[in-house]
C-alpha cells in the first residue's frame, strides 16, 4: 500500500459527499431555503449550486475545455445542479484515465482576488484544489443545517471516505 492519497480517491470522497448530500436534500427539501451568505448566496440552495458548478468549471478548466460561464448556470431545481456535479466527474474520470494526460502543465489564473503568487498552479494542484472544494463546503452546511433544527448525520471527513483504506 502506497502512503499517498491520489487523485482518483480524492475524487471518490468529492463523489461519495456530492451523493450523500443529493439524497438528503431530496429527503429535506425545505432545507435549500436555509439563509446562507457563502460566496454571496441567500440561501443554501445558492451554496449547493456555487458548489456543483464550480466542480464543472474546475473540471472544464483542468481538462482545457471551454470556460463554463458561472452567470448563465441555473439556481436550481436540485437535480439539474446535480447534472453539474455529475458531468463533472466524468471529465474529471476521463483525465484520470487518461495515461497521457500532462499533469504537469500549469494553468494561469485571471482571479483579481487571488495574489499574483497564487495564479499559477499545475493541472494536479488545481485538481486536488477542486476536489477538496466541495467537501470543505458540505461541511459548513452541515453546520448550517444543524444550527437550523436539521441534523444531518453527515460524516464528510475524509476518514470516512469508502474509497480508502
Amino acid at each position: 500500500m502506497t502512503p499517498a492519497i491520489t487523485l482518483k480517491e480524492l475524487l471518490a470522497w468529492n463523489q461519495q459527499s456530492s451523493g450523500f448530500w443529493k439524497a438528503w436534500l431530496d429527503a429535506n427539501p425545505a432545507a435549500l431555503a436555509l439563509p446562507c451568505d457563502i460566496d454571496r448566496t441567500a440561501n443554501a440552495q445558492g451554496l449547493v449550486r456555487h458548489i456543483w458548478t464550480a466542480d464543472l468549471v474546475w473540471a472544464r478548466r483542468i481538462a482545457g475545455l471551454q470556460e463554463l460561464d458561472r452567470e448563465k448556470v441555473p439556481g436550481g431545481p436540485l437535480d439539474l445542479l446535480y447534472g453539474l456535479h455529475l458531468e463533472a466527474v466524468k471529465i474529471f474520470q476521463t483525465m484520470l484515465d487518461d495515461p497521457a494526460f500532462a499533469w504537469e502543465e500549469t494553468l494561469t489564473m485571471d482571479f483579481k482576488w487571488m495574489p499574483p503568487e497564487g495564479r499559477v498552479a499545475t493541472r494536479r494542484k488545481a485538481m486536488a484544489h477542486a476536489l477538496f472544494h466541495g467537501p470543505r463546503h458540505w461541511a459548513q452546511l452541515g453546520t448550517l443545517a444543524r444550527t437550523a433544527g436539521f441534523p444531518t448525520g453527515f460524516l464528510g471527513d475524509l476518514l470516512f471516505c469508502a474509497a480508502l483504506a
